[in-house]
């Protein structure tokens, strides 16, 4: 059953991006993979220091905030939370991995930055979608 937008949990939509948000706050930190991510992307430090944070944030928030609307209008929150979160790893997997990996083929991108950003957002829209069907 699809949602239509009045029948939206606006909290567990917030979380749901939070929760998203934050797991990439830490995916992407020093304690795991922005060694390799940087690299990936052939950043450096300076590069890093010299972006707006507040924009790059403030977007990826925002995009976060557009997931979680989405999944959470196309979720069917009368799943068991085992069968929604498996949703979520679907769409992950099946929907943004699969893409990325096609762009990645193309662009000539390394592997391993695959693996990083694509195993982000499988982790992302599994987490997505967990949320929003505990919070249903």
């Amino acid at each position: 059953m699809i949602l239509s937008f009045e029948a939206l949990n606006l909290w567990a939509i917030i979380l749901a991006a939070l929760s998203s948000f934050m797991l990439g706050g830490i995916w992407y930190s020093p304690m795991l993979f922005q060694k390799a991510w940087m690299e990936g992307c052939g950043l450096t430090e300076l590069d890093l220091q010299a972006s707006d944070p507040k924009m790059t944030f403030g977007v990826a928030f925002l995009l976060s905030l557009l997931s979680a609307v989405f999944m959470a209008v196309m979720l069917d929150l009368s799943l068991s939370l085992l069968a929604a979160t498996g949703v979520g790893l679907g769409v992950g997997i099946f929907f943004v991995a699969c893409s990325l990996g096609i762009s990645y083929i193309f662009e000539q991108r390394p592997m391993k930055l695959f693996l990083v950003n694509g195993g982000y957002h499988v982790l992302q829209f599994t987490l997505i979608a967990f949320v929003l069907r505990i919070m249903s």
